[in-house]
């Protein structure tokens, strides 16, 4: 059983940057692929970024590339979302995920049906 407990998130006005963070428990979080991902109020839960085992291969859905940047820590079993330039239309409860078998090998991992744990959530708003 793997927990996955998101924090950093907040009120922050448009074009401000936020931080989060993802802290997992167990022992074999660095063989891993973990994901972001969010859902907006009204709207379907949308991927942001993925990240493999060792971080050497990052993934990011078009809205968010350049902006935002997914890293991992694997000595303190912590993936990390840094986000730049927040747009109101960044609002949403964010999530991380963990699909431990690293399927399928070649990435992207987009698909929330690939991930086997996911976090609470934590909330971000955007104000202008």
């Amino acid at each position: 059983q793997v927990q996955l407990v998101e924090s950093g998130g907040g009120l922050v006005q448009a074009g401000d940057s936020l931080r989060l963070s993802c802290a997992a428990s167990g022992r074999t979080f660095s063989s891993y692929v973990m994901g972001w991902f969010r859902q907006a109020p009204g709207k379907e839960r949308e991927f942001v970024a993925s990240i493999s085992h060792r971080g050497v291969r990052t993934y990011y859905a078009d809205s968010v590339k350049g902006r935002f940047t997914i890293s991992r820590d694997n000595a303190k079993n912590t993936v990390y979302l840094q986000m730049n330039s927040l747009k109101l239309e960044d609002t949403a409860v964010y999530y991380c995920a963990a699909n431990p078998k690293g399927a399928p090998a070649g990435g992207p991992w987009a698909s929330g049906y690939e991930y086997d744990y996911w976090g609470q959530g934590t909330q971000v708003t955007v104000s202008s």
